[in-house]
């Protein structure tokens, strides 16, 4: 007889058989079920520690060892003659496997659950899963799943505990896929892409966390070399955190740049004028300059810019209204033909490079000056990028004549500031909390150059090095690729003027003669018949 700690009652073995087997045997099935994922995602430790215990047991621990020796010989010698390849199939998925088990997996309930990800359901705590982890050469780019009630807000604000959960200093939240479909050709090509359009759908509840194991940016990025027929939509700028390269999309786009005195805004400016030199030489770019700071910083590339000011407020505001009219005239010849310009010989690009925009915005003194300014830089911003005519603008100061044009920036750069809530000003609300700390970036010499860029097609921002162009390279550039001359612009075509006729006065019988008289056409509009 078994008596039962909360029943009083004495109850037969059999009957205690009956209830507690089935139970327990539910209770090992479950937990089984639920080890086979794990299982899954972690095949490849099981099947080492499985194949190592194998051996040790067959032919003992001296086989083993030189089997290890082995494969880190066979491995290293890999590394010496193909290290790329070593680095892509060898180093980095093993580094993966471990940071996974040592790192995230190991500490992971407990970091989401103090970093207020986890939730209670039912009495159950439900965890964002954790799906995949990936090494680059500078980064581990964690992929998870979130729970249902859950929105990515929640972990751009939890990024800085994350990082520190995962002894990282930062951590970023992007809600993208990293990775976009690659270009299929060949003869299978549609059934490959009909593979990757499941691959590569859309998942939104997919979160990916990157924690910077290193900084790769500390180094300074050289110049990179002059294409040699610029492209608009893939222009080489810089390196990002990730060691991939930035691809700058300048067509139909404006760039704004802001940054403290000495944060590297001339790196930004140059890398584009080199990005773009083959083609200011070849005259398929038209490069305009304003330096309103008495041409200090564009002056010693001189010859690339077809026209250049930098000293009187007047000529740069009448080449601000110059660009207008070409603006104008190119779209009276568009309307009707197309919606967004190519650029050719005869229909270049125009690129308007302002070193200062807070000086011709805000600190001019002529009001009517600083008013033409404002209307002619609004107008560029608003209706130029289609037409072809962009406006590269950089500041140091983001007040709020030069914020209220943010807006109108497709893509903004955020270099060193000064202030947390710069931040914000220049890239947009919330950018801070999505991973741009440009106010805690170092004012180091050797730091110059490091920025946050924001797109107008993904709110996540991107931590990058534009190239350091170094001022003979800037001379080269202006002698072996200076401008053409610029042709002095068409005026825009305007419509023929009607005549009118005098406006006359008529009187009419049977009406009140009460009141002044009226014209002809306000006088049959109201009085409801037809003028005479």
């Amino acid at each position: 007889m078994i008596k039962f700690r909360r029943l009083d009652v004495p109850t037969p073995w059999w009957v205690v058989i009956w209830a507690v087997v089935p139970y327990l045997l539910y209770k090992v099935a479950r937990a089984l079920i639920r080890l086979v994922p794990v299982i899954g995602r972690n095949w490849r430790s099981l099947a080492l520690t499985v194949g190592a215990v194998w051996l040790w047991y067959q032919h003992g621990w001296l086989v083993l060892v030189l089997v290890l020796v082995a494969i880190v010989g066979a491995g290293g010698l890999w590394w010496w003659s193909w290290r790329p390849s070593c680095e892509r199939f060898v180093v980095l998925p093993l580094l993966a496997w471990w940071r996974r088990l040592t790192v995230y997996q190991l500490h992971w309930r407990e970091a989401l659950t103090l970093c207020g990800l986890a939730e209670r359901y039912d009495n159950t705590r439900i965890m964002p899963k954790l799906l995949r982890v990936q090494c680059t050469l500078a980064a581990d780019e964690v992929l998870l799943r979130m729970p249902r009630g859950q929105n990515p807000d929640l972990y751009h604000k939890a990024s800085a505990n994350l990082a520190y959960s995962f002894n990282a200093r930062e951590c970023r939240v992007y809600t993208g896929r990293r990775s976009v479909p690659p270009a299929r050709v060949g003869r299978w090509a549609w059934l490959v892409r009909v593979v990757d359009r499941v691959r590569f759908r859309d998942r939104p509840r997919l979160v990916w966390l990157v924690f910077p194991r290193r900084d790769p940016l500390r180094e300074i990025v050289p110049a990179f070399p002059v294409p040699d027929e610029p492209d608009f939509e893939r222009l080489p700028l810089a390196l990002g955190e990730d060691l991939r390269l930035f691809i700058l999309r300048l067509l139909a786009s404006h760039v704004l740049i802001v940054g403290a005195t000495r944060s590297g805004k001339g790196s930004v400016q140059w890398s584009l004028v080199r990005a773009l030199a083959s083609g200011i030489r070849s005259g398929l770019v038209r490069l305009w300059g304003i330096d309103p700071k008495g041409g200090v910083e564009l002056s010693i590339g001189r010859e690339l810019f077809a026209r250049y000011e930098y000293t009187d407020p007047a000529p740069m505001v009448a080449m601000l209204d110059d660009l207008v009219a070409v603006m104008r005239e190119r779209q009276a010849r568009m309307q009707g033909a197309v919606r967004v310009h190519t650029p050719t010989l005869a229909e270049p690009l125009y690129v308007l490079m302002v070193d200062e925009l807070l000086a011709l915005v805000a600190l001019l003194q002529d009001t009517e000056l600083r008013n033409r300014a404002r209307s002619a830089l609004a107008l560029l911003l608003t209706q130029g990028a289609g037409l072809g005519v962009l406006v590269i603008g950089a500041t140091q100061d983001p007040r709020k004549e030069v914020v209220e044009l943010r807006d109108f920036f497709p893509t903004r750069i955020a270099l060193r500031l000064n202030e947390r809530n710069h931040v914000d000003l220049v890239l947009g609300d919330g950018a801070r909390e999505r991973g741009a700390l440009a106010d805690q970036l170092s004012a180091e010499p050797s730091m110059r150059g490091i920025g946050y860029v924001v797109l107008d097609d993904r709110p996540e921002p991107l931590r990058v090095r534009f190239a350091y162009v170094t001022d003979d390279e800037i001379r080269a550039m202006a002698i072996e690729y200076a401008a053409p001359p610029d042709p002095a612009p068409r005026p825009a075509p305007t419509a023929p003027k009607q005549r009118t006729q005098p406006a006359t006065h008529s009187y009419r019988p049977g009406r009140p003669t009460m009141g002044p008289l009226l014209p002809d056409s306000l006088t049959g509009l109201l009085g409801g018949g037809e003028p005479a």
